[in-house]
């Protein structure tokens, strides 16, 4: 088996995905397609940023079986201004009137085709991602972080979500544990990083559950509770992520 990571760029065009990766990401609530931010600029990421999609392709069964999004974004290096919004945040900063320089690789995330992952796809995926940034100048891979754990913990606050360890030290989360593993570091939470706001009946047919009043309810995939509000019409959903940071690897002595 051979893989290979070609840019949307370089593979422009149609190519053949894993009948997998052609549903709903099966790790990902329904809802999670229906934040706002995402719904009305990621087709743009798509058109306008091509270099940064990238593919995993299995040249023997000549499909896609992963794909990895990130996008160019500005970071003068200060943890503390790493917006809170996170992965809303980032997006809207890439189409604003008037966008920052861009200076460091921001990932917007990775999908592996189910029966492929335990492979350590993922592991590659990143790495390959942050080489597409080093290739145009930017050394520096950032990344609002969904733990993939966390949605069995949604009554924990993820603060100290983040600081849970195995007996081996290394981190509870799978997916904070193959960041850190590649040397990446937990800068802080993003309590705000995706947003859904829609209407209770749309709620319901998500989660197939029932919101007779208005309160918190814990729904199937969520990170944390959702809140609904009867009199308005409306549930929202506010994702806390976790910022990771790839520092650039050294420079080599010539």
């Amino acid at each position: 088996m051979t893989l290979h990571f070609p840019t949307r760029a370089e593979r422009p065009g149609k190519l053949a995905h894993a009948q997998s990766l052609k549903a709903p990401d099966p790790d990902l609530p329904a809802f999670m397609n229906e934040a706002a931010v995402l719904k009305r600029l990621f087709g743009r990421v798509v058109a306008e940023y091509a270099e940064f999609l990238f593919y995993a392709w299995d040249d023997e069964r000549e499909e896609v079986v992963g794909v990895g999004h990130a996008i160019p974004a500005a970071w003068d290096g200060d943890r503390a201004s790493l917006p809170d919004g996170g992965f809303d945040a980032v997006l809207e900063a890439l189409f604003a009137e008037e966008p920052q320089t861009p200076t460091v690789l921001c990932a917007l995330g990775i999908t592996i085709a189910p029966e492929r992952r335990g492979e350590g796809l993922s592991r590659r995926m990143v790495e390959r991602m942050a080489e597409i940034g080093r290739d145009r100048g930017l050394d520096t891979l950032i990344a609002p972080v969904r733990p993939t754990l966390k949605h069995r913990y949604p009554l924990t606050p993820i603060e100290r979500y983040v600081s849970w360890r195995r007996p081996d030290g290394t981190h509870l989360d799978p997916w904070l544990r193959t960041h850190e593993r590649l040397g990446a570091d937990i800068v802080k939470v993003a309590p705000e990083s995706v947003v859904v706001i829609t209407s209770v009946a749309e709620w319901e047919e998500w989660t197939e559950m029932a919101f007779p009043e208005s309160g918190a309810y814990v729904v199937s995939g969520a990170l944390v509770p959702i809140e609904i509000d009867r009199e308005r019409d409306e549930g929202v959903y506010v994702e806390p992520n976790v910022w990771m940071v790839h520092a650039p690897p050294p420079a080599t002595k010539p």
